[in-house]
């Protein structure tokens, strides 16, 4: 293990890594193209994260990589710079793809990878689900070296025969823990099929399960592990909490009771199921909790919907997104709608879900209104606060059938989660 790996106050590592990783400290000693480092000086960034200085070089290196830190602490960086600085701009060849489990990943990954590239002519195409395959199949055919894309659409381009494989250098796998241990397991495999032996994987996510790492033997080649560990993947600077609630049916005054206290914090409520969401949202919980000075767009049936939707929430007086954890496909979901009677647009499960891996920087507050049907899920939740270091709070609301798994998650992840005091306002 690295001599200089960061350690906690009681001198514990926080990062399990190969032994042959080394911490590269500044963007400027990596040796990245002059072009790349002024795009990602551009962009805003000025130092490495602690997993970026130890991940993207080993990429750069050629090295498959498996990199695994909490969430806001730049993962997409890390491949989208390994990316650039492996594709060659004098050939129109697709030569790095990158699979993401959501629409909304995918362009995310996409628009950084632009910005990143935009001194480099970089020429990337999110193809994704739900946009007409006419343009995809033009963009492709026009030529464009990086294709960020989910897995069902990227495999149809395939088998069209007009994303060309016979050039990718580079396999990038976000959000790997979904990828591999979900409803896209096939998909990935039916792709990796079509690649080069020779090319290079990259696995990024927040959490790694053990049962994912194993099966990354199948098409990874002695690759560089970086990993957290499991007692610091709960995020500093979130303050978590519980609410006992005897019954599920009080869980709603209850949440009515808390918006009464807290009347500045835009916030994420998640339910476990759909259905749920859609109930409260066509109920009363519009009137209580989406009073808006500026309407939402008014509009259905468009891919780029929920990203306009995230980028003007936090410039409207919206005070809470609803969100459901349960998974599904990007490719087979119907698009959203949007209108100004209900003025959330997640209300729709892969929006919801997907929007999971995006940076919602103004919340502070996550409400779990049911706790997560998986400990990885619970990172996942309460990572929308906090986002690069940022203070937040989680509350969750708890029956006693839940105490169980509330102890459980507690133990797993050496945290401590407290019951909600009452100045809980001054805390967000």
């Amino acid at each position: 293990m690295p001599k200089d790996d960061p350690v906690d106050d009681d001198g514990k590592m926080l990062f399990e890594t190969s032994k042959d990783v080394k911490v590269i400290p500044d963007f400027g000693k990596m040796g990245l193209k002059e072009d790349l480092l002024r795009g990602i000086y551009a962009y805003g960034f000025e130092k490495p994260s602690a997993i970026q200085q130890r991940a993207i070089t080993p990429i750069l290196q050629g090295r498959d990589v498996i990199a695994q830190s909490q969430s806001g602490t730049g993962k997409t960086t890390i491949f989208c710079i390994g990316v650039l600085q492996t594709i060659n701009t004098h050939s129109n060849d697709t030569q790095a793809l990158v699979l993401s489990p959501t629409r909304e990943l995918a362009e995310q990954s996409r628009n950084v990878m632009t910005a990143f590239g935009d001194y480099m002519n970089v020429v990337a195409h999110a193809c994704i689900g739900g946009k007409n395959v006419g343009d995809d199949i033009r963009a492709l055919q026009a030529g464009v070296h990086v294709v960020s894309g989910t897995p069902g659409r990227v495999f149809d381009m395939i088998k069209r025969r007009c994303l060309k494989t016979r050039n990718l250098k580079m396999l990038v796998i976000d959000e790997a823990d979904e990828m591999l241990g979900r409803g896209f397991k096939e998909q990935l495999y039916d792709i990796y099929r079509y690649l080069p032996p020779e090319t290079q994987v990259v696995l990024i996510s927040a959490t790694m399960p053990h049962d994912v790492l194993e099966m990354t033997t199948k098409f990874m080649n002695d690759p560089v592990r970086i990993l957290v560990k499991r007692d610091e993947l709960t995020l500093e600077g979130i303050k978590q909490f519980f609410v006992a609630v005897e019954q599920e049916d009080w869980k709603f005054d209850t949440l009515c009771d808390l918006y009464d206290i807290l009347t500045i914090t835009q916030a994420v409520i998640f339910c476990n199921t759909r259905l749920k969401v859609l109930s409260y949202l066509s109920g009363g919980m519009r009137t209580l909790l989406f009073r808006s000075t500026g309407s939402l767009p008014k509009c259905a049936k468009q891919t780029s919907l929920f990203l306009r939707c995230m980028e003007r929430w936090p410039k409207t007086n919206v005070r809470a997104l609803w969100r459901t954890s349960v998974w599904a496909r990007a490719e087979s979901s119907s698009p959203p709608t949007c209108g100004d009677e209900v003025s959330s647009p997640l209300v729709e499960q892969r929006l919801i879900f997907g929007s999971l891996g995006l940076d919602v920087q103004q919340v502070s507050l996550v409400i779990n209104y049911d706790l997560p049907n998986s400990r990885e899920l619970y990172i996942h939740r309460i990572g929308r606060a906090g986002r690069f270091g940022r203070k937040g709070v989680a509350i969750n609301f708890v029956k006693s059938d839940d105490i169980r798994i509330l102890r459980d998650m507690e133990q797993f992840y050496g945290t401590q989660i407290d019951e909600m005091p009452m100045n809980v306002a001054d805390l967000i």
